[in-house]
């Protein structure tokens, strides 16, 4: 017999799961999610991933800029759900927010906690060569992904992972074992097992700051950022004032003074062997090969980039 529950999620990480939840015929009395924002061109407000999967789904929706006031916390334990599921929402939920549904609030998260808790535990695991991940369907606490673990799944992390690639993966599985979490709470046949303080290390939020390649650092370093990175915020480097994303970067042989253009690949001297940036994009224009990007920039070898 189905569940009632509210369902909470913003990004598109999000999707899959509540998809799920619905196909699996749970009663989903109410969708949060954060209020529509101004984006593109036009600056017109649009709609969260999640906005969108629920009004396709015929659900109905809430979107509340907090969850801290007493209005809100007393409109939500009206809902009288059985649980709440919560991926990827963004907003704090207050202890009595926590503390209203029957079986509690469950959080599908992309990492094997209490490694990579935070908002972004994805490109952190690339960016950090970790060779393991998974998902993990944790009962919230208050702290930041700190509740006990319900279930676990780990994946192997692919050698070609992109932060996108990986993303989709996770969100996938994560959509599968939620349905295997709610049958198991509901059952009384899942115990939650509290998180390890060991071990623990925080995903903080990326900035486009941190995908500059700084080419004093080992070129395998700056690879994983490229793909970490993929396909926001993006790495990139600048040429004569002039910013360049990298899509794509392979790691070569190579020597030279970190910086150093020394192939006609687009390959750079790093601070330990060498990237051959693949796929490159300058502002406004098309995605373009190295070798392309390089002769219409007219970077002779011996460039040394900023």
């Amino acid at each position: 017999m189905g569940l009632q529950l509210v369902f909470m999620g913003t990004a598109a990480f999000a999707v899959p799961s509540l998809e799920a939840i619905h196909a699996a015929g749970h009663d989903i009395v109410r969708v949060y999610s954060q209020p529509p924002r101004r984006a593109g061109r036009g600056h017109q407000p649009r709609q969260t991933p999640v906005h969108d999967a629920a009004d396709r789904l015929g659900l109905m929706m809430e979107t509340p800029t907090s969850l801290r006031d007493e209005a809100a916390q007393h409109a939500f334990a009206k809902l009288g759900c059985d649980a709440c599921v919560v991926v990827a929402y963004g907003l704090i939920l207050p202890r009595a927010v926590l503390d209203a549904p029957r079986l509690g609030c469950l959080n599908v998260h992309p990492s094997l906690l209490p490694r990579w808790r935070g908002p972004a535990p994805i490109p952190r695991t690339i960016e950090a060569g970790d060779a393991t991940t998974g998902v993990a369907i944790i009962r919230m606490a208050e702290g930041v992904d700190t509740g006990p673990v319900l279930l676990v799944e780990r994946v192997p992390v692919p050698a070609d992972a992109t932060g996108g690639t990986l993303h989709d993966d996770l969100a996938a599985r994560g959509g599968r074992l939620i349905i295997a979490a709610l049958d198991g709470v509901a059952a009384g046949t899942l115990t939650a097992t509290p998180q390890a303080d060991d071990g623990a290390t925080y995903a903080a939020k990326l900035t486009k700051q941190q995908g500059r390649l700084d080419w004093r650092r080992p070129a395998v370093e700056l690879e994983r950022l490229v793909r970490a990175f993929a396909p926001r915020p993006g790495a990139w480097f600048e040429a004569g004032g002039t910013v360049v994303k990298v899509l794509a970067a392979d790691v070569v042989d190579g020597v030279g003074a970190p910086g150093t253009l020394i192939g006609d690949e687009l390959t750079i001297a790093c601070g330990v062997g060498a990237l051959r940036l693949v796929t490159v994009q300058r502002a406004g224009k098309a995605p373009a090969e190295g070798a392309a990007y390089l002769r219409g920039a007219r970077l002779a070898v011996g460039t040394v980039l900023d």
